[in-house]
């Protein structure tokens, strides 16, 4: 995929910037989310860019990665007590049981 270099030469600026999601950058440099995922993963695997941190979903879990231009160590990703895993397994499991009592 090759895109127009103004529009690279914009999501580098914005990665150099500041630390938006490849949600954001797409938005702001009008780019489609795949491309920019693209180019951010292929800056990353080469050692340009670094993840700066991680975005948390309505849950509280690190799910979207943020990466920003330039070397760095990459931010660490909190991992959820397995206290809360089991107990959202269970939750899960028990529903899908009750579901099934009501259908039959």
């Amino acid at each position: 995929m090759k895109i127009n270099p103004t529009h690279y030469a914009k999501l580098v600026k914005l990665m150099m910037d500041g630390t938006y999601t490849c949600r954001e950058l797409a938005e702001m440099t009008g780019l489609a989310y795949a491309t920019v995922l693209s180019y951010a993963k292929a800056l990353y695997n080469e050692k340009a860019a670094h993840i700066a941190m991680w975005e948390k979903d309505s849950l509280g879990r690190d799910v979207t990665k943020i990466y920003k231009l330039g070397e760095g160590k990459d931010a660490k990703r909190q991992k959820m007590p397995r206290t809360e895993v089991y107990k959202r397994y269970r939750n899960k499991q028990k529903h899908k049981a009750l579901l099934r009592m009501m259908v039959l």
